[in-house]
């Protein structure tokens, strides 16, 4: 028997060991550091929010930074905003970014991009029957559509630099783009293709030593989040608050650490990190570590995922109950 249970035990502790050392052999694409000091940050989104507070961290470790939005006249006030908190300068262009020959020019006249950093967002939750296409539309535009022009007008430099230092491509998606959520229907859809889309850009860059980051942020206090919850369903409030909120300084330093690492995923709390776990599937993974964790916690994190859902549909029918 106590022979037994030694070998029990010696098995216990040096499967793991087994897995780790196996996982460091396949897990790819390797580690990767990614400098941003003295290195050219294009913001999208940048005026205002996440993007804003993005562009503050960046210019503080010593990048040069420029920032995009639709609205000059927040261009200026966000310019003027990180000269007083910082004293420190950063370039401004205006353009749509659902309008690709606007971006193609905005692009070209920033100069050649080390950190692409694509963070314009329209989000507008509801039922989808009761959602104007032209809303539907406009989020898939500026979410996903936009984020194709971005990367496609900036690729022909990031490729050609003559600094052959690491770059990013870096996607902000969020939290609904990692499990869907009821009232979400376009919004989720429109940042679950951004996964797609990183992780098939992934593969096509990594020869060009560029590193595609995909963020998850949850909800964020930024000058659109009041607006927005005004507008929510009552059930999308109650199933999406229990990530709590986030303050745009918070997500943008965690944002800026996971592209500075070089991380696929980069999510900004302790439950988005569990999501990234959960969904982690056929993602790329730089990290052994990261991938021991998502190997031995995957049952498990099923089972919470089960649960979860069971409560999600409790809620519904509950709602669905009271309102017949």
């Amino acid at each position: 028997m106590a022979d037994a249970n030694l070998s029990f035990l010696a098995l216990c502790v040096l499967l793991p060991i087994f897995l780790l050392i196996f996982l460091k052999l396949i897990v790819r694409p390797g580690p990767v550091k990614i400098p941003i000091k003295s290195r050219h940050v294009f913001i999208t989104g940048g005026s205002s929010g996440i993007g804003l507070a993005i562009a503050r961290q960046a210019v503080t470790e010593g990048a040069r930074v420029t920032i995009l939005a639709r609205n000059l006249e927040k261009l200026v006030e966000a310019k003027a905003s990180i000269r007083l908190s910082t004293g420190i300068d950063v370039a401004i262009v205006s353009a749509d970014v659902c309008d690709f020959e606007a971006v193609k020019s905005a692009v070209e006249s920033a100069g050649p991009i080390d950190v692409l950093i694509c963070n314009q967002g329209v989000f507008v939750a509801y039922e989808l029957e009761n959602q104007e296409m032209k809303v539907i539309r406009d989020m898939i535009d500026v979410n996903l559509i936009g984020t194709f022009n971005l990367v496609k007008a900036a690729l022909p430099g990031m490729k050609n630099r003559s600094d052959r230092k690491p770059v990013s491509i870096a996607f902000m998606s969020s939290q609904a783009g990692q499990v869907g959520i009821y009232g979400y229907a376009a919004y989720s859809a429109s940042k679950f293709g951004l996964r797609g889309f990183a992780e098939a850009l992934q593969q096509e860059v990594i020869a060009d030593d560029i590193h595609v980051s995909l963020i998850f942020p949850p909800d964020t206090d930024t000058p659109g989040f009041a607006e927005e919850n005004k507008k929510k369903p009552r059930l999308t409030s109650i199933i999406a608050g229990s990530s709590g909120v986030m303050q745009a300084d918070e997500v943008a330093k965690k944002a800026l650490n996971g592209i500075k690492s070089g991380s696929f995923f980069v999510p900004c709390n302790f439950e988005g990190f569990l999501l990234s776990l959960a969904t982690a599937g056929l993602s790329p993974q730089r990290s052994y570590l990261m991938a021991f964790l998502e190997v031995i916690s995957a049952g498990v994190l099923r089972i919470a995922g089960l649960c979860f859902q069971w409560n999600w549909y409790g809620s519904i029918e509950k709602w669905h109950a009271q309102k017949n």
